[in-house]
């Protein structure tokens, strides 16, 4: 209990001359170094806490939409028609698993109006896909017309394929050429399907080249010998190897293939995007800890007479250069909690940011054309991207922004740190000698 109070007391005293220290500066440097460290801790927290948000907002849009719409948790091939039942049934009844759906593909080369032509994947999938997978419903949203496969002449175009072809929800299109089995026609102008509906993902190349038809339209053109595979959505998409390792010991005639390892280059690809982003933003706190090391140096060697008057005291050596490290803590605090809560707000906020600026720079470029050519002004208009931008939320992901805002306040910390290292290099009487 002694040994608790005396540490209390230890604390409260280097507390209260690190206080002394920050605000008694007879020439005012130490004051406005310390509040510029502040400032800088603060713009770094908050940058990259709304950058890293932002990137998360696009990248999990994108990778959500890949998961629950093109690859699925898990792929299944290698199945047919004696074993898809025993497969269904256990995929039921198994805990992880969510849903199993069977699915056709092909590759196709399509007509729309006025001969417009666009490669595209044709998935064959269950006739009630919206109603019965949640995940797709939620990711592929319906932009016009129906998402029903009433019929085996219906199919779903995503918006940016349908725009190539011209077509329009209640239009035709043809699958000019598809891949298939043997008894397939490579070239034909017989499959004719009536756009029922078009749908849009967060991701745009499955919105240009995905298109959705039903299971017997797929037995139908795509062949008796076209491979019949599943894709299986899990409760927890991290459980994708548990699953697998599961499914193989039951089913080892089967080929499973993991979201992760279908998408490996492009996951991949982004995550390397998104550390070098934050390696770029961490720069700041890199250039602001020096700031702080060398404005503690400076106020180390101008506090060397009330650091010896302290030593003559009796302070050890470590309690006074813990004055100094104290400092350098606060200077790391009261940067980084507003740039925490600042960096919080404006993520929450970004949609109506985008939008702000949308405006701001329409008006401006409304401003520059009517100055160089003011007969164009009627053509300009808004960037379309900035709508694009505003309806994807940001993902604020509670353990970056820790670790961003800790290692703001620890940049500040080992700073100070460093530069108290050299307090009572002179000796006691060496520094009143020379005063």
């Amino acid at each position: 209990m002694k040994k608790n109070n005396e540490m209390l007391s230890s604390l409260k005293w280097i507390f209260y001359v690190s206080r002394r220290f920050s605000r008694v500066d007879r020439k005012g440097r130490s004051k406005v170094t310390s509040f510029l460290a502040s400032l800088g801790i603060c713009f770094g927290v908050m940058t990259l806490i709304t950058v890293i948000s932002i990137m998360n907002g696009f990248q999990m849009s994108f990778i959500d939409s890949i998961m629950e719409v093109s690859s699925y948790h898990i792929r299944v091939s290698g199945l047919n028609a004696g074993t898809a039942g025993d497969f269904e049934l256990y995929c039921k009844d198994n805990p992880y698993i969510k849903n199993a759906f069977a699915f056709y593909e092909a590759q196709s080369l399509m007509v729309g109006r006025n001969g417009k032509q666009s490669p595209a994947l044709i998935r064959a999938v269950s006739d009630a896909l919206l109603e019965n997978d949640e995940g797709f419903k939620n990711e592929a949203k319906i932009w016009a017309g129906s998402g029903q496969l009433d019929s085996e002449e219906d199919i779903l175009l995503g918006t940016e394929l349908a725009r190539k072809l011209s077509a329009r929800s209640g239009g035709m299109v043809n699958l000019f050429a598809l891949s298939g089995s043997n008894d397939v026609s490579l070239l034909s102008q017989d499959r004719q399907f009536k756009v029922k509906g078009l749908f849009r993902t967060g991701y745009a190349d499955i919105n240009a080249s995905y298109a959705f038809i039903s299971l017997k339209a797929g037995q139908k053109y795509f062949g008796k010998d076209a491979p019949l595979m599943y894709g299986i959505k899990l409760f927890n998409t991290e459980d994708d190897g548990k699953v697998i390792a599961l499914l193989q010991k039951d089913f080892p005639s089967l080929a499973f293939e993991s979201w992760k390892s279908y998408n490996r280059s492009f996951f991949g690809t982004l995550k390397i995007e998104k550390n070098m982003l934050m390696l770029l933003v961490f720069i700041i706190f890199i250039v602001v800890a020096v700031n702080i090391f060398n404005g503690m140096r400076r106020m180390v060697y101008e506090k060397r007479e009330e650091i010896s008057v302290l030593s003559a005291l009796g302070a050890r050596r470590d309690s006074i250069q813990f004055i100094f490290v104290m400092q350098g803590f606060l200077t790391g605090v009261r940067g980084a909690v507003p740039g925490l809560a600042a960096g919080l707000l404006l993520s929450v906020k970004m949609s109506g940011i985008f939008m702000i600026m949308s405006k701001i720079v329409y008006y401006f470029q409304v401003l520059f054309t009517s100055l160089v050519n003011p007969s164009a002004v009627s053509y300009v208009r808004e960037n379309p991207m900035y709508l694009v931008y505003a309806n994807i939320p940001p993902r604020i992901i509670l353990s970056e922004v820790f670790m961003i805002t800790v290692f703001g306040m620890f940049s500040a910390l080992l700073a100070s740190w460093s530069a108290s290292r050299g307090v009572l290099k002179l000796t006691v009487a060496e520094v009143m000698r020379d005063e």
